[in-house]
């Protein structure tokens, strides 16, 4: 059964928060109207349904967004991989399922 696509979402946290945040995070920014975000939905779902110890984080981007801002995204989706607030890799509109589970597994080896 494919994994649940869950809505990005208007509110997000701040930057402080987010650095403090413990363990395997994935930042998931995009928009719901963007075709790039739905295409790549169901592998970046797949993907994090196989990590389960890693909080995932569909954060809602554009203009006056801060929390995108302070990481400098400029694309959609991009795919920022934490470890204990510290960015560990990034991806932009990634090609297929395979780069979204190699930097998973940087993020949460388990």
């Amino acid at each position: 059964m494919p994994a649940p696509i869950q809505p990005y979402a208007e509110a997000a946290p701040d930057r402080a928060a987010v650095d403090a945040m413990p363990g395997a995070v994935l930042l998931d920014f995009g928009t719901n109207w963007c075709g790039w975000c739905r295409a790549a939905a169901p592998q970046v779902a797949e993907a994090v349904a196989a990590h389960p110890a890693v909080r995932h984080l569909k954060v809602e981007d554009g203009p006056g967004r801060r929390l995108g801002r302070s990481f400098g995204v400029k694309l959609w989706p991009t795919l920022v991989f934490l470890r204990d607030g510290r960015e560990v890799a990034r991806l932009v509109r990634p090609d297929g399922a395979q780069p979204i589970r190699e930097a998973l597994g940087q993020v949460d080896p388990a």
